[in-house]
Parts: C-alpha cells; sequence; structure tokens
C-alpha cells in the first residue's frame, strides 16, 4: 500500500518521512489524499457539468503544490 500510495503522493509522503512520521502514520495520512489525487489526474473530472456533478469524495484538503499538478495535467488534456 504504501508503494501504491508513494507512486501518486511521492512528495507529501518524503516530507512526512522526513518530518519524523513512521510508514503507519504516514501511510494513514495520505492514502485518501492518494485516491482522490489519482482521479483527479486521471481526468475522471475532466467534464464534469458543474459541481454538483462531484461525488461527494471527490474533494480532500490538498496543498497548492498538490493543486498545480492536477492543474498542469488538465491543461495538457
Amino acid at each position: 500500500h504504501c508503494l501504491a500510495v508513494r507512486a501518486v503522493c511521492q512528495r507529501e509522503i518524503d516530507c512526512d518521512r522526513g518530518n519524523g512520521y513512521s510508514w503507519k502514520i504516514t501511510l494513514l495520512r495520505n492514502y485518501w489524499k492518494s485516491k482522490v489525487k489519482q482521479e483527479w489526474l486521471s481526468g475522471k473530472y475532466s467534464h464534469i457539468p458543474s459541481q454538483f456533478s462531484l461525488p461527494e469524495k471527490s474533494m480532500y484538503p490538498m496543498d497548492v503544490d498538490t493543486w498545480g499538478e492536477i492543474l498542469e495535467a488538465e491543461l495538457e488534456r
């Protein structure tokens, strides 16, 4: 699970590990973020008609760098 989460959230995982979090805490802190981030990066929400069409679990607190990655992926599509 850690490797799958790190594949999507490498910067976040490296930061948590650098701050001394255990692998277990790091996984718990980043698991749902990686799921939501992967959906956004894959383009799942690229063509939604309105914010009301987004599923409830499509949002997760993410930092500005993560949203920047998502925006870059959208601009490349």
